[in-house]
């Protein structure tokens, strides 16, 4: 039930609503705070809160072709009661986990502006406290929305965003943290009032029917955070600022209609990028000069003029597109709608590299290679809600040759950190367990050709390196990229879309898994929304083109190797007892260093009595196995072992089984026959089998000669 109220003392331009979710409370304020911003709002759930404040310059910034946005997500520390590491004790650059944030945000409330609309805007979220319960990602979300909603900026919103889990079948509505750890899905879903516009997750092998449940359940369960926005900018929202929409040149788009007609046709039935791009820009070119030649009578400058001629064959071409595709059924390359490009690919593409392949997808094609590390190379993560570690992770770089461009190589950009997590996501729930199999994995997705799906492709290449590196992942995983060409009620869905169609296109929805169900899942929607029957058509589509890549890649390599390459370090698991941790470290360290330097190996010791060895070869692992067994191994009772006598007494003889560890052989446990005196059958520093026969409550142990001998045929020796 939506609740408001005034605060007391405040001015009327302040004022709270609230709502309950999932039994948690969502309170948005807008009016008490960063009141110079054109809008702004504070936001809570649980315990939860984040401050967005949305800003745009007084002016545009000259004739700008496109919408001047920036959205930055940032988490102070303070929020979760921790000061940051380092020596310089301040906030610094954006994590990764701030950069992806940011990315949710911007993705949904981008195409919501007024069409025309060019100043310059900025939209800040702050996340001020944390509960470790709510992630503020969404909190984010809804308040970015709701500060562009109140503010006077012409923004087409509000939306409003859920995360969805599914626990024990059940689908579960902004789960929390602990609810997320048993939790198949992960997905964050934004919206508007009639339509999804955005979605971003991952999932445990989900089959298509679930994720549109979920889906469904998520664009219902959004409309309660509309619902306090539209409260909001009903009562205390400011008038929108009115946007001048561009005057269209009908008589000029008519003139280049006529020139450009038929060429422009040609040219986009030509197959590849490089030639259709090419005969494109000849086309600009030759239709700018003929018509600066013509007395155009246009007031406008040459440099004006032919910027205009180039948005006339720029918005000719996208109509062209989109009216082959909803009448003829018909793609710029030639293919139907549902058909994928020619894939082939190549498996230890690279020498030495423990796991690498070059996947090719029509004119996109990744360089995939995988790396295996030692406990040592996991990543460190420090953020609000901890210190984590990964052990697996993912990176992908997209350098400008890569579609033909010259660009500065500088850091991984927003975009190549955001592809790079969606691989991440759709490959992490088929990896095998640490305890399985004990490596840090790191996958490096370099990008040699993009025309359209690029990330998908990295998936792709990314499941045929880890196979030939020998991990042994539960099931290969293949990723698709789907489009829509939406003109009121004629609508056609694209499966494996290429650069062309994700540009003059209506959405972009990359899709993951497994022959068994999605693994991860992103939407971009540049129209105001898509209706869920479109998605389930789109689901459903993807799924048929994850089905032929999958059988693409099979014939490529069809199951993980057998071994690890011979230059990949050997990694070795064992487990003692907890007690006998302190016995391979030694006093001061002394006994694990002694081991290192006699092997060469690195080992990384737990409290719980796991052992981790890493060598460069499988003789020295062993041999430090070896060494560790020895000082940890514990008396089993009925095995026999080859013990030496270290002392004497009248009554038996104390024998050492293996190093560090004694056991009594009683004169009665020497022979079925009568001994006078034990130094009548051995002397001290003799070796002699004896059979474990007790070990009581305080460790001491109990042995047998005579039953040693007895048994040594059938038994199994130490």
């Amino acid at each position: 039930m939506l609740s408001d109220h005034l605060c007391g003392g405040l001015s009327l331009s302040h004022q709270a609503v609230s709502q309950v979710i999932n039994g948690r409370t969502l309170i948005i304020e807008t009016g008490e705070v960063a009141k110079q911003a054109n809008g702004a709002a504070l936001v809570r759930y649980g315990d939860t809160m984040v401050l967005a404040a949305a800003t745009a310059a007084q002016e545009e910034r000259g004739e700008l072709d496109f919408f001047p946005l920036t959205v930055d997500y940032r988490e102070r520390t303070y929020a979760a009661g921790k000061i940051p590491g380092g020596f310089i004790k301040r906030e610094g650059r954006p994590s990764e986990k701030e950069i992806l944030t940011a990315r949710i945000i911007d993705r949904p409330i981008r195409p919501l502006f007024a069409d025309g609309y060019r100043k310059e805007t900025q939209v800040m979220c702050m996340v001020l406290a944390v509960d470790f319960e709510n992630d503020p990602d969404v909190v984010a979300l809804i308040a970015a929305s709701t500060a562009l909603a109140v503010s006077d900026i012409p923004f087409l919103g509000p939306i409003g965003a859920v995360r969805m889990g599914y626990i024990n079948d059940q689908l579960v509505v902004n789960p929390t943290y602990k609810e997320l750890e048993k939790s198949a899905l992960n997905m964050i879903v934004a919206g508007t009032r009639d339509a999804i516009v955005m979605v971003e997750g991952g999932a445990n092998e989900v089959a298509e029917p679930i994720m549109l449940a979920a889906l469904e359940t998520a664009h219902q369960a959004l409309q309660s955070s509309i619902d306090l926005q539209l409260h909001l900018q009903k009562t205390v929202g400011k008038p929108k600022a009115s946007v001048l929409s561009s005057t269209k040149n009908t008589a000029l788009e008519q003139r280049v209609r006529g020139l450009v007609g038929e060429r422009l046709k040609r040219a986009l039935a030509l197959e590849g990028k490089s030639e259709r791009q090419e005969a494109l820009q000849v086309l600009e070119s030759e239709t700018v000069a003929m018509l600066l030649s013509d007395e155009s009578g246009e007031h406008l400058s040459p440099a004006q003029y032919g910027k205009s001629v180039k948005e006339c064959i720029h918005a000719l071409e996208s109509q062209e597109m989109r009216r082959q595709i909803l009448e003829n059924g018909r793609r710029a390359d030639g293919r139907g709608t549902a058909d994928i490009r020619p894939i082939s690919g190549r498996v230890s593409f690279l020498p030495r590299v423990h796991g690498s392949a070059l996947f090719t997808r029509g004119e996109t094609q990744a360089l995939v290679g995988t790396t295996l590390g030692t406990q040592a190379d996991e990543q460190i993560i420090d953020d609000l809600e901890g210190r984590t570690s990964r052990h697996f992770m993912l990176h992908y770089n997209f350098p400008p040759y890569s579609v033909g461009e010259v660009g500065p190589l500088r850091g991984p950009g927003r975009r190549e950190i955001g592809h790079g997590a969606l691989a991440e996501r759709a490959l992490r729930p088929v990896l095998p367990s640490r305890e399985a199999f004990p490596y840090t994995v790191r996958v490096v997705s370099d990008i040699l050709e993009s025309n359209g799906s690029s990330s998908m492709a990295t998936v792709c290449g990314a499941t045929l390196a880890l196979m030939d590196a020998g991990v042994p992942i539960k099931a290969p995983v293949a990723g698709i990229a789907m489009g829509l060409i939406a003109d009121n009620e004629q609508v056609a869905i694209l499966s494996d879309i290429m650069g062309l169609e994700d540009h003059l296109g209506d959405m972009d929805f990359k899709v993951a898994g497994t022959a068994q169900g999605v693994t991860a899942i992103q939407m971009d929607i540049k129209t105001i929304g898509v209706s869920p029957q479109i998605m389930a058509q789109a689901l459903e589509q993807a799924r048929q083109g994850r089905m032929h890549i999958l059988q693409s890649m099979e014939m490529i390599l069809n199951e993980p190797r057998q071994h690890t390459s011979e230059y990949a370090p050997r990694i070795m698991t064992i487990k003692v007892h907890k007690d006998k941790v302190r016995e391979v470290i030694g006093p001061g360290g002394k006994t694990i260093r002694g081991i290192i330097e006699a092997t060469g190996v690195t080992i990384d010791v737990e409290d719980d009595g796991t052992i981790v060895v890493a060598a460069p070869d499988e003789t020295a692992s062993e041999a430090a196995v070896r060494m560790i067994r020895e000082l940890t191994q514990e008396a089993e009772i009925g095995q026999i072992y080859l013990g030496t006598v270290r002392k004497i007494m009248d009554f038996g003889a104390f024998i050492e089984i293996f190093p560090g560890t004694d056991g009594l052989l009683h004169i009665s446990q020497i022979s079925d026959k009568r001994i006078n005196k034990v130094t009548d059958e051995f002397q001290e520093g003799d070796q002699l089998l004896v059979k474990v026969l007790e070990v009581d409550r305080n460790g001491r142990i109990r042995l047998s000669h005579k039953e040693a001998v007895r048994d040594r045929e059938t038994a199994e020796i130490r």
